[in-house]
């Protein structure tokens, strides 16, 4: 757990950048102190001079005077606030760009463990509540320090005395804010946790909208929903508990404190040791001093708030990528020769070993299919080429560079994917296809279509190439959404191609389209092809069978079959 010293030391550091405006602002704050000490000072001189003596000098210039100090004010007000405003909005700018940044470095691994609804809660959620922290820590706390400053600065000047007892009175309204400072910040925590899972189970609801109604579940999800919202109501019920409590001990604290003053202030006035001015400028400044320790009151639930979630956010950017390029790491050079496992194993950080010493050499140009039950490790193995896993023993070699030496984007640059999940975006199908590669032209991109067995649908669209297609490409069938996913591979024309069961989630005469278009994309390129329907894969160079993590079976259809082993027993349960 980090303390509260550590993360607003890392806080400041993110204000470096703006330490200018910073500097003007405080410059700007210390000006509506003076101000505002000069504002309460005046007001021995009004009650003194003017209503007392009736002074007609001062009546005129007193008058000038608090509308120039006003005027001056509000012009240092506004300078002060608005650029603590723009530095505070900044910051929080700059922590969405990082931790967008951050969590796309990550290997896959850390989206199994940081779930897609957390994850968008730290950007928008704690994110938004630092934002307010740091607003009302930079407006409020600065501005009211300065503030307190002066102020007692006037009270010592017009009663050293009565200053000492107010200095005796400030530990005791301070105790509440430390005591509930705690409160807050474990409620905050616990806020944004439950708030999280607001997020996740929001995200899962809506993703899995189709499961949830084919299973008639919307009650059961509806009642999942409100018990979670029934926690996060708790919660944030506690909080407001103590905050609207935190306000009345407050003024119960400043009465007291007041009532005290009243009696001593007004025992010198009558004892003819303070004037009536003097007296109400002292009492001024004390209500007016004794504002600002409220506000601070005020305040002090949004700031536990923003170091709660701060440290949140913090923990996220703390965690160093398991995959990431060396420090001495080279481009890897175009793809000729082969790629190379040797002595590979994987297993995953609960030490689950998915992988168990594979040895597989694939030729340039050869279409490797790998077959096997569900869970056997076939994913995993190809996982590994891109290195969105990373091996765990042994290594992978392309055309002889190891590619834990190799620069990740000049390794990716080879390869294309197009997998069973279809992942597009909610943009044109232009920029789906041109996705990766956005400065090819347009001729590329129709020739693309056109050999994905994608541009007759295409035309028929709305607007043709600059349909937007929905979120995943809802707009568009399963076959048109695979079609599309090829033709973005087949315009990166990378010379690496892994095909994840790329066709198993469609009908009949989606997956003979499909397959069509695939024979395209495999042309001249090394392909490792996974299949659950084996008739995809029958005419490729060489078939693997990979079982509990090991490669059993390797050859061709043909010799598979003869061999009467995994491959037959997998093809005799598919059609017969």
């Amino acid at each position: 757990m980090m303390t509260n010293k550590e993360i607003l030391a890392r806080v400041y550091q993110a204000l470096e950048p703006y330490r200018s405006k910073l500097i003007i602002s405080m410059v700007a704050m210390m000006g509506v102190a003076l101000c505002t000490g000069a504002q309460t000072y005046m007001v021995k001189d009004l009650l003194d001079k003017i209503f007392i003596e009736q002074n007609k000098f001062y009546l005129y210039s007193l008058t000038i005077i608090v509308v120039f100090i006003f005027g001056i004010k509000g012009l240092f007000y506004y300078t002060y606030h608005f650029l603590l405003e723009r530095v505070g909005l900044s910051v929080i700018k700059d922590f969405r760009a990082r931790i967008f940044e951050h969590i796309h470095i990550q290997p896959l691994s850390f989206f199994h463990n940081y779930p897609t609804g957390t994850l968008i809660s730290r950007v928008v959620s704690d994110v938004t509540l630092m934002q307010q922290a740091v607003s009302s820590a930079l407006v409020g706390i600065l501005r009211d320090f300065f503030s307190v400053v002066v102020l007692m600065g006037v009270v010592f000047f017009l009663n050293w005395k009565l200053a000492l007892f107010c200095f005796l009175i400030l530990p005791v309204a301070a105790f509440p804010i430390i005591k509930f400072s705690k409160i807050f910040r474990r409620l905050s925590t616990k806020a944004q946790e439950e708030t999280a899972q607001v997020s996740n189970m929001l995200y899962e609801t809506i993703t899995g909208n189709r499961i949830v109604k084919a299973f008639n579940m919307e009650d059961h999800e509806n009642k999942r929903y409100n018990n979670q919202l029934q926690l996060l109501f708790d919660v944030t019920v506690q909080d407001a508990k103590f905050r609207c409590l935190q306000h009345p001990l407050m003024e119960f604290i400043g009465g007291v404190a007041i009532a005290i003053f009243i009696w001593f202030g007004g025992k010198l006035v009558i004892g003819g040791v303070m004037t009536i001015g003097e007296f109400f400028a002292l009492m001024t400044s004390l209500v007016v001093a004794y504002d600002p320790v409220k506000r601070i009151g005020k305040v002090n639930s949004t700031v536990q708030q923003g170091l709660a979630a701060a440290t949140r956010i913090f923990a996220i950017l703390d965690i160093v990528p398991a995959i990431s390029d060396k420090p001495d790491a080279i481009e890897l050079p175009p793809f000729e020769s082969s790629i190379e496992f040797k002595g590979v194993y994987f297993h995953y950080e609960d030490d689950t070993e998915a992988l168990s010493d594979i040895n597989l050499h694939v030729p340039a140009g050869q279409t490797l299919a790998i077959v096997g039950h569900s869970g056997g490790g076939k994913t995993t193995l190809t996982n590994l080429v891109p290195r969105f896993l990373d091996v765990s023993k042994g290594c992978i070699n392309i055309d002889g560079y190891d590619i834990r030496q190799v620069t990740m984007r000049s390794l990716r640059d080879g390869i294309a994917m197009v997998t069973q999940q279809t992942i597009l975006f909610n943009d044109t199908v232009r920029n789906n296809i041109a996705y990766g590669s956005l400065e090819r032209s347009e001729s590329d991109l129709i020739k693309a279509a056109d050999a994905a067995h994608a541009l007759d649908f295409i035309k028929e669209l709305p607007k043709g190439f600059e349909t937007i297609i929905g979120e995943g490409g809802a707009r568009l069938s399963g076959g048109e959404r695979q079609r599309i996913s090829i033709a973005r591979a087949l315009l990166k024309n990378a010379p690496i191609l892994i095909l994840d069961e790329a066709t198993s989630a469609l009908d009949t005469e989606s997956e003979r389209e499909v397959q069509s278009a695939l024979e395209n994309l495999m042309k001249n390129r090394t392909t490792f092809v996974i299949a659950h329907r084996l008739s995809t894969i029958k005419n490729a160079d060489r078939i693997i069978v990979v079982n509990n993590g090991r490669i059993v079976e390797d050859g061709t259809h043909d010799q598979l079959l003869a061999h009467h082993g995994e491959y037959e027993q997998l093809y005799n349960m598919q059609y017969h």
